[in-house]
């Protein structure tokens, strides 16, 4: 089961992009982001990624100031081919998503089944006083 994990710093790279992309500007790299979700029920938020062909240990999930950080990599087959037609990226991703609520990661749940990673992210209870 991936584990979800909370970060304490963003890594430079990190820092420019959220900078690049709240100025509308488009990063080129080699990343790219599978289709992903975000849903909330009345205890949780849920985030699900649909990315076919991983293990649980190609993933790495974090959470840091409500956000969410999942990368990975999904390998592709070493053979020689000509290729045809290329629909299924394969390499490095990212999936940022900005959580709309605080969450409570101790509890935090990450599992990946047929395909599809769901992370499970209880909301924090807020103490009213």
């Amino acid at each position: 089961m991936p584990t979800v994990v909370r970060k304490t710093r963003e890594t430079l790279m990190e820092v420019r992009r959220g900078i690049l992309h709240s100025v509308s500007w488009q990063v080129k790299s080699s990343m790219w982001d599978p289709p992903t979700d975000l849903y909330e029920t009345g205890e949780s938020f849920i985030v699900r990624i649909e990315i076919a062909g991983m293990r649980e240990e190609n993933f790495e999930v974090s959470v840091q100031n409500n956000t969410l950080y999942i990368t990975g990599v999904r390998h592709d087959f070493p053979i020689k081919r000509a290729v045809h037609q290329m629909e299924i990226r394969s390499g490095k991703f990212a999936s940022v998503i900005t959580l709309p609520g605080s969450v409570d990661i101790d509890h935090a749940l990450a599992e990946y089944q047929d395909g599809f990673l769901t992370i499970t992210l209880p909301k924090e209870i807020q103490e009213q006083g």
